[in-house]
């Protein structure tokens, strides 16, 4: 019965977000699988840090949406997630739920799960905020100033932002986590695990950005972007640089990925 309402839930949620143009058709369908699957077999708390990571993260995204508009060429896809992005930011969650489900005495899936969505919270704030900075950004690797939107690009207000994003997933695990830990873990130990983790999963995404995730190249704009096989303005983009596999949604899943081994490392040091 908890599975079927979670599904239930999940659909429910996915209309509306497709409604409201959060999501795209796919985006729907996807999310109301995982979504089933995270709020069917994880319970309330897992659903509330998935709807914590969903709803301030498209709220963001719409937010500001007019001041990055000069920026959209960069990335791959726009505010409006289709499956490929749902997927890369709650397929982990939905696995570790199934985990859960076979071995609920395991905490420690708990705090993969906290720190894999405190991961992608920290990064899709730092995405959305971090474009808005004064001054450009530089790229992690090597410090060099490059242009706002740039893939490994990080800034003093992006980094705030990644800091926020994953502290309100972890306040909302800690809630959650007092009666996960009858071996007398203390609730601020998972607060702790999962900013870390997310600033972890974050930092994780930035590098990948820099060094080896697929960029390409706009002959007729000039630009670097994320964009492929054509670019905003029609022309078709050539590689530059990067894996050819490892698009945005590949690395948002490793960065998820990099967020729940981060924390579950922490809680146990």
């Amino acid at each position: 019965m908890q599975l079927l309402l979670g599904f239930l839930l999940a659909a429910l949620i996915g209309i509306l977000a497709w409604r409201a143009k959060s999501l795209s058709s796919s985006g729907a369908w996807a999310a109301a699988l995982t979504g089933g699957l995270i709020f069917g077999l994880g319970g309330w708390s897992w659903a509330i840090l998935l709807l914590t990571f969903f709803i301030s993260s498209s709220s963001l995204s719409k937010a500001f949406a007019c001041r990055k508009i000069a920026v959209s060429e960069k990335f791959s896809k726009g505010s409006q997630r289709d499956w490929a992005q749902v997927l890369a930011n709650g397929g982990l969650g939905a696995s570790l739920a199934i985990l859960h489900a076979i071995s609920p005495e395991q905490p420690w899936i708990w705090v993969a799960f906290a720190g894999a969505m405190a991961a992608v919270n920290a990064d899709t704030w730092a995405t959305e905020l971090g474009v808005l900075n004064p001054s450009p950004p530089r790229l992690i690797t090597n410090g060099n100033v490059v242009e706002r939107g740039a893939s490994g690009a990080i800034s003093p207000l992006g980094i705030l932002a990644a800091l926020g994003g994953s502290a309100l997933i972890g306040i909302m695990a800690a809630l959650f986590s007092i009666r996960m830990f009858p071996m007398g873990k203390n609730p601020l130990a998972v607060l702790a695990a999962a900013i870390i983790g997310g600033l972890a999963g974050t930092t994780f995404d930035s590098l990948l950005g820099a060094t080896v995730q697929a960029i390409y190249y706009c002959p007729t704009c000039q630009k670097e972007s994320e964009r492929h096989p054509v670019h905003l303005c029609g022309t078709p983009t050539v590689p530059l640089r990067g894996w050819g596999w490892l698009n945005n949604d590949w690395v948002n899943f490793l960065a998820s990925l990099a967020g729940a081994l981060t924390a579950v490392l922490i809680i146990w040091i």
